[in-house]
């Protein structure tokens, strides 16, 4: 998978944090191992799965750093646990994907009165704006994917004539997730465009970014009898889900744009066959890396924005060789 350069948006550039890295691989072998507590939502996640093996790829390329990762199996109260054992053990940093976006505030200032620095990864914790010193966000701007999808769903429909009236689905992850939220705002935001205000969007459901649950909602949507022209998943498991759900009913793959969002390895197969047209790369491995440089960076006492982004890029029929590996 093609990597993707990094942007920050604030005081420092972001080479600064993997100068840090650097430092580390260079004195890592007189130095103490810096040990790092990871927690992430869930490990039975495909884009999870490629963040967390970005991490443990790059913890093999860095002397004197040693990750703990742990699941989190989407529990709240367990990875909140799972902070405060990584607490009590000492560790040197922790590395936060949250199940709950909306619960990170306790996770903050948990971390915060230990004094270990923390990094949030992928998911935007809800209190990005306080912050406490010492901690940060990895990830890419959610206003992007979205909008990169929807837009270019709208083109496609354009093109092909049905700029006098299309209907779409969206398909939504999990609404306790800042990415679920702002990629569905992006949908919205879209169609609402002047260019793009031909599309009337039928219905819009969870399916908690799972296959299996789209493909179910899916299924309920076309035995409702109601035409459509367009399916936006949130994420490119809940579109392959509507894309198996569309094939058993018969529907022609042709007939239907269908978008998601992360690019992943399936989503890649499924465009190379014909049948999703639209997906946004999330350098889910960047980020992985990503948030191990910055957690180095902080336990270092670098001056380390608290805003790593690191930005999504288009993917479509077009170009989809450049992100086959």
């Amino acid at each position: 998978m093609n990597r993707v350069p990094g942007t920050i948006f604030g005081r420092k550039p972001m080479n600064k944090l993997f100068m840090a890295a650097g430092l580390t691989m260079l004195m890592g072998t007189s130095a103490m191992a810096q040990q790092i507590g990871v927690s992430v939502a869930r490990f039975d996640d495909n884009g999870l799965t490629v963040m967390r093996n970005g991490m443990t790829a790059h913890e093999e390329m860095l002397d004197g750093v040693s990750l703990q990762i742990e699941d989190a199996t989407d529990d709240v109260a367990k990875q909140l646990d799972q902070i405060n054992n990584f607490i009590a053990s000492g560790v040197d940093a922790i590395i936060v994907n949250a199940v709950d976006t909306n619960a990170t505030e306790a996770m903050s200032n948990a971390a915060a009165a230990a004094g270990i620095p923390l990094v949030y990864v992928n998911r935007q914790p809800v209190n990005m704006d306080t912050l406490p010193e010492g901690q940060a966000f990895v990830a890419s701007n959610e206003i992007e994917s979205g909008t990169l999808a929807a837009f270019q769903m709208c083109r496609q429909l354009r093109a092909e004539g049905k700029s006098g009236g299309a209907t779409a689905y969206m398909l939504m992850g999990q609404l306790s997730n800042q990415a679920a939220v702002q990629r569905s705002k992006d949908f919205h935001d879209v169609i609402g465009m002047d260019m793009c205000n031909f599309i009337t969007l039928i219905d819009e459901q969870t399916a908690n970014w799972s296959r299996d649950e789209a493909n179910d909602l899916m299924t309920n949507w076309i035995s409702s009898g109601e035409p459509f022209d367009a399916v936006f998943g949130n994420n490119d498991e809940m579109a392959l889900g509507a894309i198996q759900a569309m094939k058993a009913a018969g529907i022609s793959m042709d007939d239907v744009v269908v978008g998601g969002v992360d690019a992943t390895s399936d989503a890649l197969l499924s465009m190379q066959a014909g049948e999703m047209d639209v997906t946004v790369f999330q350098d889910l491995a960047g980020q992985g890396a990503g948030s191990i440089d910055t957690a180095i960076a902080l336990i270092n006492g670098d001056d380390v924005d608290q805003t790593v982004f690191i930005p999504f890029k288009l993917v479509t029929p077009d170009n989809i060789g450049d992100f086959l590996q």
